[in-house]
């Protein structure tokens, strides 16, 4: 026999969509419960609230692109800008950074309280795609030659300024970095000493000199 705890009122799809009946628990787990009507016999989920935390909007950018799903975060939890999470929704898993929080019709905070949040945007960050700008090496003729490519890589990946990548038929020298602004643990603009080090996933541009034997011949 179910206790009180076992049962919560909820609207039932199959023959009250508008009013809340009683509903056996059958399951619980992950916040959505199997639950039975106790009118009409029918099984179905339900999302179920926890006082502890809050269901919220999340925005995720991913190359030129965006979605929005729902997350569940820890009510007195405090957001920043910057910080990263992982999102586990229907929609999508994946590692992600705030890049905004929307606390209000047109305001916006770089720190609130999960509670005092309504829409949490986020850039994807666990696979990346970073824009790559490749010259010729000096005294091999064509000096205006240029070339730029997308390289897809993890979020993780590590670039330093003074060594060599190789990515396929690409290899060249890392000559600079130009950082995005919601890296939060670099001086921002362009890094071009020898040894600085950038993650992919904060790699706003990056600057190669070519170091292949033939793309560049002058013959």
């Amino acid at each position: 026999m179910s206790t009180p705890q076992d049962r919560v009122a909820v609207e039932c799809p199959s023959c009250s969509t508008a009013e809340p009946t009683v509903h056996e628990v059958l399951k619980e787990g992950g916040g959505r419960h199997t639950v039975k009507c106790t009118d009409c016999g029918h099984v179905h989920k339900v999302k179920v609230e926890d006082d502890d935390e809050v269901e919220r909007t999340v925005v995720i950018s991913q190359d030129d692109e965006s979605f929005s799903t729902r997350t569940d975060v820890p009510r007195e939890e405090t957001l920043a800008v910057g910080d990263e999470f992982i999102v586990d929704s229907e929609e999508a898993i994946m590692l992600v950074r705030i890049t905004g929080l929307e606390i209000g019709p047109e305001q916006r905070a770089d720190e609130a309280t999960a509670a005092d949040v309504e829409t949490i945007w986020t850039r994807a960050v666990d696979n990346v795609t970073v824009k790559t700008t490749v010259n010729p090496k000096e005294g091999t003729g064509d000096r205006e030659s240029t070339r730029s490519f997308d390289l897809r890589l993890p979020g993780d990946h590590e670039f330093v300024v003074g060594e060599t990548e190789s990515f396929g038929d690409e290899e060249f020298r890392v000559k600079a970095i130009q950082v995005r602004e919601d890296a939060p643990e670099y001086r921002h603009g362009k890094l071009d000493h020898e040894g600085d080090m950038v993650y992919a996933k904060d790699v706003k541009r990056l600057y190669g000199t070519d170091q292949t034997t033939s793309a560049w011949s002058a013959w």
